[in-house]
């Protein structure tokens, strides 16, 4: 039974936008299973909805309007979010928004009790319900429930600065297992657990994908016709490509200042390269996500006012989303991926880069060295996403480097991710979730 904040649709695989869903309908795709959470919708229904496909179950309750502002765009976005991501200062708490986030979490298992069986395993995901298995436990379910975090944790010093946080860390005592993106996160939160008496194991399991796959799924991809007319777009220039969500912890400012700093210390590059910068719009309603969308939106009018020429745009910009099956196609056509989030848990785009990329002519792959994918993929050139100057120099570094090199750095990264696949990470976590329950 996998249980997050949202359910995605029942569909195939290669429609998902990306990220948790798409990690857990690559890990579960052959086993039985319920998917339970928040269906997306508001309304004052408080009967769960439960359809099935194959072997899969969805089952999904709505939230009502309060409950959304409060516990979703409120505790969860306002407060966690920030939090986790290390950038306190963005954080905002108030009372009732987490007083409403603990109702929810209440709802989830209520609803949830009825569908349990005795036999199932139980795997939680996400910060949005770190008190779930505390509230199950308290109606007394004995099932095995493992919880998975998929941003990072932050260390104690800098956790105890959340009022009440003391009180979230004593409910993952519910939990039989904690698995996390990283060693590092890991210990912060193994130390953070200690300080309140909490012994829950807590362990490393890096989300994989399914590198050949994805592979093929680009290689594919590559032969659309919206793919190569975007490519013919090019005029022969190479590529540079990012795609992130809009979100202030991705280091998109950062990134399209060390971009403009690219075009002006290496003006040999003018005219030879296009940056694609995807960033679909999150959370639009929360104040400091609509400030960064005006700041990125001037940054990108600025450098494309210093820099373009009558047949050239060195930056193109888009807040929309694009179809997953079509983003494979310009991660197989990009020379450069530029991944630099400020924190994150994992981010599978430079797995999937790395995963596109013809084995002949690879790409090379500029990753901020405080994603959790850095500790993987030792072929990519790693930057502090703080330093844009930084930022330039690697990508300088990736467009000159020569063909053998670039082979080198993509086949250690690709073999790698090849035996490490989607469903590594999955069968180890509930492999030692078993082991865990058994010991507690």
């Amino acid at each position: 039974m996998i249980v997050s904040n949202r359910v995605p649709p029942l569909r195939a695989t290669s429609a998902v936008a990306g990220g948790l869903a798409v990690a857990l309908e690559e890990a579960v795709r052959r086993r039985e299973m319920l998917w339970f959470g928040w269906s997306g919708e508001t309304s004052a229904s408080t009967e769960p909805k439960v359809t099935s496909r194959g072997q899969r179950t969805q089952a999904v309750i709505d939230l009502t309007a309060q409950e959304h502002r409060l516990y979703y765009g409120g505790y969860c976005n306002g407060t966690l979010w920030p939090l986790l991501h290390y950038r306190f200062g963005l954080a905002e708490f108030r009372r009732e928004e987490e007083e409403a986030w603990r109702a929810v979490n209440d709802r989830f298992a209520e609803a949830l009790w009825p569908l349990l069986r005795e036999d199932d395993v139980i795997w939680v995901h996400d910060f949005h319900l770190f008190p779930l298995a505390a509230k199950l436990r308290a109606m007394g379910a004995k099932q095995r429930i493992g919880f998975f975090l998929h941003v990072p944790f932050p260390p104690p010093g800098l956790f105890a600065a959340l009022p009440r946080g003391e009180a979230l860390l004593r409910d993952l005592d519910g939990y039989d297992l904690i698995g996390m993106q990283t060693p590092d996160d890991a210990e912060n939160l193994r130390d953070a657990l200690r300080q309140q008496g909490v012994n829950t194991p807590v362990g490393a399991y890096p989300v994989g994908i399914d590198a050949e796959a994805f592979g093929k799924a680009a290689e594919k991809a590559e032969a659309r016709r919206d793919v190569q007319r975007f490519q013919e777009s090019l005029s022969g220039r190479r590529l540079i490509f990012g795609v992130d969500r809009l979100d202030y912890t991705k280091g998109l400012p950062q990134r399209l200042e060390g971009y403009a700093d690219l075009l002006k210390r290496f003006p040999q590059h003018r005219g030879k390269i296009t940056f694609l910068q995807v960033a679909p719009v999150s959370r639009g309603e929360v104040k400091h996500y609509r400030l960064l969308r005006r700041e990125l939106d001037e940054a990108v009018g600025r450098i494309n006012g210093e820099f373009a020429e009558v047949d050239w745009v060195p930056l193109r910009w888009t807040t929309r989303p694009i179809q997953r099956s079509v983003l494979a196609g310009f991660l197989r056509i990009a020379r450069v991926a530029l991944v630099t989030p400020l924190r994150d848990g994992m981010n599978l785009v430079a797995k999937e880069f790395v995963s596109a990329q013809p084995p002949e002519d690879p790409g090379v792959l500029v990753l901020s060295r405080f994603a959790g994918a850095a500790r993987e993929m030792q072929g990519a050139l790693l930057v502090n996403p703080n330093d844009p100057d930084e930022i330039a120099e690697a990508l300088d570094q990736a467009l000159s480097m020569p063909l053998s090199e670039r082979r080198q750095r993509w086949r250690q990264d690709y073999d790698l991710l090849h035996e490490a696949g989607s469903s590594t990470w999955s069968r180890d976590f509930l492999t030692d979730l078993t082991a865990a329950r058994a010991e507690r």
